[in-house]
């Protein structure tokens, strides 16, 4: 029985205004580029998951400036391969630059405060575990999301990020549930699905752009589609 529902917090619940793909996009248009808005957010689908394992790896707040610069652009390199860009190192570093600049909204999706409403109507404890290193109680203040989660739980808090066992486990402990009363939500498939799978909890992918053709494990295209797992 299903007493938990845990939520990576990025591209799970809350996204950028305007989204990330149309700041690339424009940003690409200014150096004579046209890429469609498909292709790269599938781009960015691929190069998020090389930032966050390699985030997993050091953190960023233990990154010197040199080193936070250096995976900025190997992100950005990843990016427009995928996007199928022939970048040159100057085009790089020049992309990179332009996107820092930009800062975008942070807005919650559509099917958050609906879905987490009517599972909390339905008795579950709700929950966030996220990798980052700076307090986000303003940040859930202000979108609402500190109303809808009784437990907040980030690397900052734990000393150790996803996909490691210790931060769900911190979660289950706040909880008081076991792993196999919990499910946890998340974008990443090798930072949400497999961490949550290997603290004994299940993990579920969520796709929202339908980018993941086939998978063997539990994968979801919104939020609204969780009620089944429950």
């Amino acid at each position: 029985m299903i007493k938990a529902v845990f939520f990576d917090l990025y591209q799970t619940l809350i996204h950028y205004d305007p989204p990330r793909e149309k700041i690339e996009q424009d940003v690409l248009r200014d150096h004579g580029i046209e890429v469609p808005l498909e292709k790269i957010r599938r781009a960015i689908f691929i190069a998020d998951e090389l930032l966050y394992t390699d985030l997993a790896r050091l953190s960023w707040n233990k990154r010197t400036t040199e080193e936070k610069l250096d995976l900025y652009l190997r992100y950005q390199d990843c990016l427009l391969k995928e996007a199928g860009v022939d970048a040159s190192q100057q085009l790089i570093r020049e992309v990179t630059r332009k996107m820092q600049q930009f800062d975008s909204r942070k807005v919650l999706f559509d099917d958050v405060e609906p879905t987490l409403t009517l599972l909390r109507e339905k008795g579950l404890i709700l929950g966030l575990i996220s990798n980052v290193d700076s307090d986000i109680t303003p940040l859930c203040q202000e979108l609402g999301l500190s109303a809808l989660l009784q437990i907040v739980v980030t690397s900052q808090d734990v000393g150790i990020g996803k996909p490691h066992p210790e931060i769900f486990r911190e979660a289950l402990r706040q909880a008081e549930v076991n792993p196999n009363e919990a499910i946890y939500v998340g974008d990443q498939y090798q930072i949400d699905v497999e961490g949550a799978n290997a603290a004994g909890m299940q993990g579920v992918l969520l796709d929202r752009g339908e980018l993941k053709e086939t998978t063997t494990y539990p994968k979801i295209n919104g939020l609204n589609e969780l009620i089944e797992f429950i």
